[in-house]
């Protein structure tokens, strides 16, 4: 994969060099460290630019930030993020390539360009009005969707085309490269329909009032309660390395008791699974749901690990679905059963702590050609994990 290898770009010190042309342009450096005996890919990395000591003139006139592999002298790809909303950058995201045990220098170079974002980039994620009002998202290996209000109203009054789910869809890629808006042109616009596979993938995961993947509900008494569809959106950003977006969910009741629900999904490149950071009143606990669709998949559980995994067939094929947490914060793991439709779930109940919950939730599909079985996806959770709680290291260089 030669993403990282965009431009080459000379670096020397202060004096950043393009072509035959010099100028004096104020950079900083950082080193990225990995702690653990294997290499490293495909993990993000957050350089907090409010950290970074540029001049507030600098950062005043910054349209963007071009980051350099210090040894290769190369650009490599990056994404500036606007976390706040308030017209100014505050992290540049990357994904290094870092061998067992070292460190790699990377020079942070501020850019008066103005990045244009590609319409479908490799991390998307948009509202779908067209679609009664589906959000969708998606990466180079896997695509989610979930359910806005008025797919709510139209089953509240009774008419076609609704859907009332606050559970998380998986849309069964195998390719990677953006299908999302294709796959919607090719269902409303053309004779064809994402439920049929022509080479790409297809929908053909079922959902109804389950959790999906990685869905919450709060267990009250021995009964799990959940919200309905999302009421607001917020897309806060699209590019080569990450998508995120919030998403509103009018307040809803487990027993007695009023829960506020607002959900902040992330995907990265190259990852099987979304960040869920559950913004969340009213309760100490919140349980991540896995649909278990027919009842005859199979439930793995790593404590220690963190991960809670259901493997199941799926239309002459296989699917893999997953929770992943710290932990620490994994109070206990269920699977509930009560006989009627979409409602056997294995919940993976999580610890509120401060207002919010984090954990990530993701699947593989064989067609896609990713994992062959439920032990090589049992390994790359193991994997996952282990990075979650050995990250990599990030130290500003004076």
């Amino acid at each position: 994969m030669k993403r990282h290898l965009l431009a080459a770009v000379g670096v020397c010190g202060a004096l950043v060099q393009f072509g035959c042309s010099e100028a004096k342009v104020e950079t900083y450096q950082v080193q990225i460290e990995n702690s653990l005996n294997e290499p490293r890919s495909f993990e993000t990395v957050e350089i907090d630019l409010n950290a970074v000591p540029f001049a507030e003139r600098v950062q005043a006139s910054a349209k963007s930030y071009d980051l350099i592999d210090f040894s290769t002298k190369t650009k490599i790809t990056s994404q500036a993020v606007d976390v706040d909303g308030d017209g100014h950058f505050d992290q540049l995201l990357f994904q290094p390539n870092i061998e067992a045990k070292a460190t790699k220098t990377f020079e942070i170079v501020p850019s008066e360009e103005i990045v244009e974002v590609e319409n479908n980039p490799a991390c998307y994620s948009r509202f779908v009005p067209e679609r009664t009002d589906d959000y969708a998202w998606e990466n180079n290996r896997v695509a989610f969707r979930t359910y806005g209000p008025t797919a709510q109203k139209l089953i509240e009054d009774g008419l076609p085309g609704g859907t009332l789910s606050s559970g998380i869809d998986a849309w069964l890629k195998k390719v990677d490269y953006p299908i999302i808006n294709k796959w919607y042109k090719k269902e409303l616009e053309t004779d064809g329909t994402y439920h049929e596979d022509t080479g790409e993938g297809l929908d053909n995961f079922h959902v109804g009032v389950s959790r999906g993947v990685g869905g919450i509900a709060v267990k009250k008494d021995s009964a799990y309660h959940i919200s309905k569809n999302f009421v607001s959106y917020k897309r806060l950003t699209t590019g080569p390395i990450r998508t995120s977006f919030v998403l509103k969910y009018a307040d809803w009741n487990a027993g007695e008791d009023v829960i506020t629900e607002e959900k902040h999904i992330s995907l990265d490149y190259g990852s099987n699974l979304s960040r869920f950071k559950i913004k969340v009143k009213g309760t100490d606990h919140i349980s991540a749901g896995l649909t278990m669709h027919e009842n005859d998949g199979k439930i793995s559980v790593s404590r220690d690990k963190g991960y809670v995994s259901y493997y199941q067939p799926h239309e002459e094929s296989e699917l893999g679905t997953a929770i992943v947490s710290d932990p620490e914060m994994i109070l206990q793991v269920e699977e509930y059963q009560n006989g009627k439709q979409d409602e056997n779930n294995v919940y993976t109940q999580l610890n509120v702590q401060e207002g919010y919950v984090v954990y990530y939730a993701g699947f593989t599909w064989k067609e896609s050609g990713q994992f062959s079985n439920a032990k090589e996806w049992e390994n790359y959770l193991t994997e996952f994990s282990k990075k979650l709680q050995f990250p990599l290291q990030i130290k500003y260089l004076k």
